[in-house]
């Protein structure tokens, strides 16, 4: 009886654990920019952002292989420090809005690094274009991701070569190297 009592009370501290759901965050778009910034004549740095960002990021804090993230950025929303420059970036030099007015990233692994920072593998696709990419992030929120927190706030950051991806016009006035800033805000996305 004893034994049966016993095995009850550790199943009933063990079910939790194995119940652990996925928690699923909607990006909040008014919330969530993408920065870009590159070298420019050999000097300057250039910046731009992209805003309307959509997406999804799923995570377990028990178990990183449910993690996921997914997301979305329009073009068409980008904006540069002038407006012939925001053209150009929009053209066919560049990013050609016009044939191609999304950017996707998905990840395939979400892998932690301890107090609060992971590294992201995953697959960036511009101008119809995919390659991997690896992105360092980090939580607003400290060392953990809070469950009971119906609210998620990350940094990552990368580095892309432009010419991967298509955009291989103007080499000799802009650097190879773009750089990519994403602040996220998400929040629980509530079940249907």
């Amino acid at each position: 009886m004893i034994r049966a009592a016993c095995l009850c009370t550790l199943f009933a501290l063990i079910s939790p654990v194995l119940c652990a759901a996925p928690v699923t965050y909607a990006i909040t778009p008014d919330k969530t920019s993408i920065g870009l910034s590159w070298r420019a004549f050999g000097h300057d740095f250039s910046q731009a952002r992209l805003q309307g960002v959509t997406g999804m990021v799923t995570l377990n804090p028990d178990e990183d292989r449910d993690d996921r993230i997914e997301v979305n950025i329009p073009v068409g929303t980008l904006v540069a420090s002038n407006s012939l420059l925001t053209w150009q970036l929009k053209s066919d030099l560049f990013f050609d809005a016009e044939r191609y007015p999304q950017i996707h990233f998905v990840s395939s692994r979400v892998a932690a690094l301890g107090d609060g920072n992971y590294r992201i593998f995953g697959t960036l696709t511009v101008k119809a274009v995919s390659r991997p990419v690896v992105m360092l992030a980090s939580l607003d929120s400290g060392k953990t991701l809070v469950p009971a927190s119906r609210l998620l706030a990350l940094h990552a950051s990368t580095a892309i070569s432009r010419s991967a991806f298509g955009m291989d016009r103007l080499v000799g006035v802009v650097d190879d190297r773009v750089n990519i800033a994403l602040k996220i805000a998400a929040q629980v996305r509530e079940p249907r």
